[in-house]
């Protein structure tokens, strides 16, 4: 599943965690895939899994 970055970068906020958002504009795609860039949404502190679940949710993740 493809998630938007924007929802990533959201979630960070949302988290507190102001000081991985723009490395994970600098490192992540526009569209990533939670199972290729598992890696760096772990090192971010958000789970891949829970990401794509609420992508899905939203309709903003694509198959």
């Amino acid at each position: 599943m493809h998630i938007d970055r924007d929802l990533v970068i959201e979630e960070l906020r949302k988290a507190g965690k102001d000081e991985h958002v723009e490395k994970a504009i600098q490192e992540l795609p526009e569209k990533i895939d939670h199972n290729e860039h598992a890696a760096t949404l772990e090192k971010f502190g958000l789970d891949p899994g829970k990401l794509a679940e609420k992508a899905a949710e939203r309709g903003l993740g694509s198959l």
